[in-house]
C-alpha cells in the first residue's frame, strides 16, 4: 500500500511539477536512493526531502543554502556539524532550531536569546546545568514549561512561584518530596492536587480543609489513617466514601 504522500504529485518548492530528466542525482535512481514522488530533495514535502537526506547523507551539506527553508532545515539534520555553524542565523527559525538540536552546546548556549520560540525550546532540550537555569525566567511559557521538565529536581525549587500555573504543576510533579512544602498551599488547586499526591503523608494533615474537593480526595485517599477519619465528615461525599473505604480496609 502506497504511504499518503505518494499518492500526490511531484512538484518542487514553487509548486511547479518537474520530473528526473534534468535531475543532477541521476545515478541515484539505480540503488533506490532517490525515487520520484517518494525519494526527493527536489520536492516540496518535507518527508521525501528527509528521505532523501537520509538514503544520500553525504549529499546534505550541499543543501545546506538552498532557497527553501524545508531542505535547509532536514539538510541541518544529517549534515556535518562544522558546515551547519552557518545556520545558527538563518532567516528561519524551522533551521535555526534545528541547527540548534544538533550543534554542541557551546554553540547552542548562544542561540538561547532567539527571538522565536520555537529555536528557544530547541536551546532548552540540549543545554543543561547552569545553561538550563538561565533560561527559567523566559518570557514564554512553552520555554519555560520546557526548562522545568528537563532542570535537575534539586534545582526545580527556583520555579515553584512561576507566574503560569501549568509550570507550576509541571514542578509540583518533580520537585523532591520533601521540598513540596512551598506548594500545597499554591492558588492553583491542580497545582496542590499535584502536590498532594506525591508530598509525604503526615503531611496531608495541612490539607485537611482545602477548598478543592480533588485536593481532599487526594488527602483522603493517602493520609494516614488518624488523617482520613476526619474526612468521614466532608462536606463531599465523594471524598466521604473514600475515606470510609480506607478505614474499611484493614490493609490501608
Amino acid at each position: 500500500m502506497a504511504l499518503p504522500d505518494e499518492t500526490e504529485a511531484a512538484t518542487d518548492w514553487t509548486g511547479r511539477p518537474f520530473s528526473c530528466q534534468d535531475c543532477p542525482h541521476k545515478e541515484l535512481r539505480a540503488g533506490g536512493r532517490c525515487v520520484l514522488g517518494r525519494i526527493c530533495v527536489r520536492d516540496m514535502r518535507a518527508r521525501r526531502i528527509d528521505r532523501f537526506f537520509a538514503a544520500n547523507p553525504e549529499l546534505a551539506g550541499a543543501y545546506i543554502d538552498h532557497l527553501y527553508f524545508e531542505v535547509r532545515a532536514l539538510a541541518a539534520k544529517y549534515a556535518n556539524l562544522f558546515q551547519i555553524v552557518r545556520l545558527m542565523t538563518d532567516r528561519e527559525p524551522e533551521v535555526r532550531a534545528m541547527a540548534a538540536l544538533r550543534l554542541p552546546p557551546a554553540r547552542v548556549r548562544e542561540m538561547r536569546s532567539d527571538k522565536d520560540r520555537a529555536v528557544r525550546i530547541a536551546c532548552a532540550l540540549r543545554l543543561e546545568g547552569a545553561d538550563l537555569v538561565a533560561m527559567a525566567e523566559d518570557e514564554d511559557e512553552l520555554v519555560r514549561i520546557t526548562v522545568a521538565r528537563r532542570l535537575d529536581p534539586t534545582l526545580l525549587p527556583m520555579m515553584t512561584g512561576d507566574r503560569d500555573a501549568t509550570i507550576r504543576r509541571v514542578v509540583a510533579g518533580r520537585l523532591p518530596p520533601d521540598r513540596l512544602f512551598a506548594l500545597i498551599h499554591d492558588n492553583d488547586p491542580l497545582v496542590r492536587r499535584e502536590a498532594a499526591e506525591r508530598i509525604a503523608p503526615d503531611a496531608l494533615g495541612q490539607l485537611l480543609a482545602d477548598p478543592d474537593l480533588r485536593v481532599r480526595f487526594v488527602v483522603a485517599d493517602r493520609a494516614p489513617r488518624e488523617i482520613a477519619a476526619r474526612m468521614i465528615a466532608d462536606d463531599d461525599p465523594v471524598v466521604s466514601a473514600r475515606a470510609r473505604e480506607r478505614l474499611d480496609d484493614p490493609t490501608n
